[in-house]
């Protein structure tokens, strides 16, 4: 290829995993069922997006070590302890019964359906038991399940990418070796491979302990220094063992997630923004791999795979992986709705299927369009149908406002009773044991501790609260809270204006109400007298009162900052404080 085509076909690919993201986010529908289509099109209107051209020999090494920081991005995202209950047994059970299961099914069909040979039919059969985070995810956030659904479903995509690479590079060996050793030979193989990749995950995780807290990196180098431990770590488990840098990847991430010895922020801006465009390049260029001709005669015998995965096997691997369990039903049955295929399985079978077809082995040259159009097909469906079918199992998140009241005077008390009887669920938290006995006498949600001192060390969000509301008395600790928060979490949070001075007046989090209704002179007009009430605003806002906060008839909660004050709409819910005696407007 020439330097023009290079540059143009680098661009192009670029371009289209970038604007595939941008498009979907203002269509609002997942991107994956953009980016597979743009990758396709490009491919068949030109060879110059083609990676094997582009990248040759490099094409597939740099495509296992992009999986292997996507899967390092989302064991960071993954905190076993946040899995509580039965919901913890779910979890293995969807690996255990779902690799398997469908493994079998998918061999079995594969034969018939597409014309494989039984090695080509059980590659296709590793390939397909995986799922994967990239695809999960952004459904998951389009979706906005339960937290404990998101959680469970999270944690099966993760877990079960590695899972099936390792176990799709043991297949590959043994359909090229025509090995006649049995299963128990096999499953000794991937243990190795698991093996490697755990010792590789020890050392990884050493590496990182050192420069995450020891070092006292700043967040650019923090973030460099993850990188590249990660791509060397699953660079050298591959070089041992085909696929174990996968699990070394995810290893660490979890290490990192779950042990105490480790201090990562919630939110790695750059670090997601490179999983984010690697996601888009990955399938972009993998579908441009694809050509028309390879698909025409496969369509509907895939289809027909599709429709026995979806609509057989996902939902019986639900029902015994959450017998038994404290999963209502309306969760059970989207967890059987809810398996679509992802970077990996097309990772997988770009490499494995041009391996097998070079070997001559019957039908592998049908692996990687058949896989292509699995993952477009469930990306497709699941894209389009989970949102309905969440809502119809009642799965769905609420979209009314969740407030998290961080104090615990009487009148921060009575700001909460108001919340909770417009309807929102509030959840409150003080340092104060007094405090925290009066809250529960109020019949009032009460955060764990640890809960909240994790999300202030850390800057981590507290499961479903929206809105992040700093009352407290102590000036320097709402600072100090709202600076951390802020820097670490998207959650909008706000604070009361200083009462001493003007020490905390320029830091994060947006003042709430006027500058003279600080902590001080709200507990003061409450003493004397004036109570928090709610009131309908169709009337305007009654005399002799302090608008605190809006309701609007979607349950969002709006606050009065120093900013100009929100116009109360028909429909909306006025919290409003009272004045006492012949107190004067503040």
């Amino acid at each position: 290829m020439s330097t023009d085509q290079i540059l143009f076909g680098v661009a192009l690919i670029v371009v289209l995993a970038v604007g595939s993201q941008v498009l979907a986010s203002r269509l609002r529908i997942p991107a994956l069922i953009l980016l597979l289509p743009a990758g396709f099109t490009a491919g068949a209107l030109t060879t110059d997006v083609n990676p094997e051209r582009l990248l040759g020999a490099a094409f597939q090494p740099l495509v296992s070590l992009a999986v292997a920081v996507i899967l390092y991005d989302a064991g960071l995202s993954l905190e076993w302890g946040k899995v509580a209950g039965r919901a913890r047994h779910v979890v293995p059970r969807l690996v255990i019964w779902g690799v398997p299961v469908t493994m079998a099914t998918t061999t079995v069909l594969a034969g018939p359906l597409l014309g494989m040979s039984a090695g080509a039919a059980l590659m296709t059969g590793a390939i397909l038991v995986v799922s994967g985070p990239t695809v999960v995810g952004p459904l998951l956030a389009f979706v906005r399940p339960s937290d404990r659904l998101q959680r469970i479903l999270s944690w099966e995509g993760s877990l079960i990418d590695p899972v099936g690479g390792v176990l799709g590079a043991v297949v590959f060996h043994a359909v090229l070796a025509s090995t006649s050793h049995g299963f128990a030979y096999q499953l000794g193989q991937f243990l190795i491979s698991v093996g490697i990749g755990a010792a590789g995950a020890v050392v990884g995780g050493a590496v990182l302990w050192v420069c995450l807290c020891k070092l006292d990196l700043d967040g650019v180098l923090n973030t460099l220094c993850q990188l590249g431990c990660v791509v060397a770590v699953a660079a050298v488990c591959d070089i041992v063992r085909d696929d174990a840098g996968l699990i070394a990847a995810i290893f660490m991430g979890l290490a990192v997630a779950n042990l105490r010895a480790f201090d990562v922020p919630a939110r790695r801006p750059f670090f997601e923004t490179l999983v984010q465009l690697i996601i888009g390049l990955m399938f972009v260029t993998i579908s441009a791999t694809v050509t028309p001709e390879a698909l025409h005669h496969l369509v509907l015998p895939a289809l027909g795979l599709v429709a026995v995965l979806v609509l057989v096997t996902r939902p019986l691997v639900a029902f015994f992986a959450t017998i038994r369990t404290e999963l209502p039903r309306g969760e059970r049955t989207f967890v059987g709705w809810m398996a679509p295929r992802g970077i990996v399985a097309a990772a997988t079978a770009s490499t494995f299927g041009a391996e097998l077809a070079a070997h001559r082995i019957g039908g592998a040259a049908n692996i990687l369009p058949v896989t292509f159009l699995v993952i477009v097909a469930t990306v497709a469906l699941y894209g389009l149908t989970a949102v309905p079918a969440a809502r119809r199992l009642g799965v769905t998140r609420s979209t009314r406002s969740r407030p998290l009241l961080v104090g615990g005077d009487p009148w921060v008390i009575d700001l909460a009773r108001a919340f909770r009887a417009t309807g929102l669920d509030v959840l409150m938290w003080t340092p104060s044991d007094g405090q925290r006995s009066q809250i529960e006498q109020a019949s009032l949600e009460l955060a764990a501790g640890e809960q909240l001192g994790a999300a202030i060390a850390q800057g981590t969000a507290i499961d479903g609260v929206t809105t992040v509301l700093l009352l407290t008395g102590e000036d320097h600790y709402n600072a100090l809270a709202a600076t951390t928060l802020s820097g670490n979490s998207d959650t909008p949070l706000y604070r009361l204006a200083p009462s001493h001075g003007t020490a905390a007046s320029h830091v994060a989090g947006e003042p709430l109400f006027t500058p003279a209704l600080n902590h001080a002179a709200l507990t003061a007009r409450y003493t004397a007298g004036a109570r928090i009430t709610t009131h309908s605003s169709d009337g305007g806002i009654p005399p002799a009162t302090d608008l605190l906060f809006l309701i609007n008839a979607e349950g969002t909660l709006i606050p009065v900052t120093t900013s100009p004050p929100p116009r109360p709409q028909p429909g909306d819910t006025q919290v409003l404080l009272g004045r006492a005696g012949n107190e004067t407007p503040q």
